[in-house]
């Protein structure tokens, strides 16, 4: 008999432990020799991921400090101001891929979360089946039911010129060939491009699709980010931190490992955004995340920065530290019983704490 210990992580929607591997609950897993090869195989996922895990939690404190003070005025400065100046859809006509019969509450949460951070016009690209339901939820939205068309790439391409950011993956199910179609020709047209959820999925298939682009932004949980990191080829003798190491291997392209802290990184430094939240973790909170990402990442893009700070990390620790303060503020309210309906309903308030005061 072999008695085999392997770690157990859990935090949100991912595997992970509050205090790193060394104060993970454990399981034990007996098995006869007849289940070795299925023990082994357990085991050298164990070592895969407790090995990511170091070399996570070990990132060194010249590299992931809490950067509340150095990037919050950086967001502030990329804030539009308010003015009967402009017109309709100048602050942000943001593009949400996603929503099927299953799924419609995600696309809902970002679309809305969009329209709430400050974009004028927020549209819905989903499925016939999920359209109407989604339109129920608010008439605010613009709702497009394409995604199951024969057309749809072009239904969707003929809108990107009026865009100003895209949020990929929300409900949308894994559709390779559409998402892979809609990804390359948003890049020709340079706009910010989240990818999150389900559009993680195809880049753990193809990486070469957002490989590089400096203006796109992956939003992994844990487990997310385990398989990307399998995804690519990658040396961990070559870099002491993974969570770089998979920015660099994706072309420098920024990523946000969310989780008790979310790191945020472009492979040149990996910023923590640890603003308090709660230990809610309801559905949707990530939704808000990528909806208002798309939103900032437009916002930081427009305006000119200091040279030495990517716009796209600036509009991630941004969309961060401005998900956990809405969930700070939604679970003094509510508590126990918080949603994320509940969270987007603190976002004008959040959003005024953070940014504009």
């Amino acid at each position: 008999v072999c008695i085999l210990m392997c770690a157990s992580f859990y935090y949100g929607g991912g595997l992970v432990s509050e205090s790193g591997p060394a104060e993970a609950a454990h399981c034990v897993f007996v098995v006869d020799h007849s289940g070795l090869k299925l023990a082994r195989t357990l085991n050298t996922l164990t070592l895969f991921i407790s090995s990511v895990f170091e070399r996570f939690y070990g990132l060194g404190s010249t590299s992931h400090r809490g950067m509340e003070d150095d990037i919050l005025p950086l967001v502030k400065n990329i804030v539009p101001p308010l003015t009967s100046k402009k017109h309709k859809g100048q602050d942000g006509r943001i593009g949400i891929i996603g929503g099927c019969q299953d799924y419609t509450g995600a696309p809902y949460f970002a679309a809305i979360s969009a329209l709430k951070v400050g974009a004028d016009l927020s549209h819905v690209f989903c499925t016939k089946d999920a359209a109407v339901v989604i339109k129920s939820y608010s008439p605010e939205l613009i709702v497009h039911p394409v995604l199951d068309s024969p057309n749809a790439v072009e239904e969707i391409e003929k809108w990107l010129p009026r865009l100003h950011g895209l949020v990929v993956g929300p409900g949308l199910g894994r559709e390779d060939l559409l998402l892979k179609t809609v990804i390359e020709k948003s890049k020709a047209r340079d706009i910010p491009i989240v990818i999150d959820a389900d559009g993680l999925w195809l880049v753990t298939q193809q990486p070469s699709v957002i490989q590089g682009y400096q203006k796109g932004i992956l939003t992994p949980n844990f487990m997310e980010f385990t398989r990307l990191y399998e995804a690519l080829p990658m040396d961990s003798s070559d870099y002491q931190r993974s969570v770089m190491q998979l920015s660099v291997a994706m072309g420098n392209l920024t990523l946000v490992l969310k989780g008790e802290q979310d790191f945020i990184t472009d492979g040149s430094k990996v910023y923590s955004c640890n603003l308090e939240g709660s230990g809610r973790r309801c559905g949707g909170q990530g939704d808000l995340l990528s909806g208002s990402m798309g939103v900032l990442a437009h916002w930081a893009h427009a305006v000119p920065g200091p040279d030495n700070m990517n716009p796209s990390v600036v509009a991630a620790f941004g969309a961060c530290s401005l998900t956990r303060q809405c969930n700070s503020q939604a679970f003094q309210r509510h508590g126990r019983s918080t949603t994320t309906s509940d969270m987007i309903q603190e976002i004008s308030s959040a959003f005024k704490k953070l940014f504009e005061s």
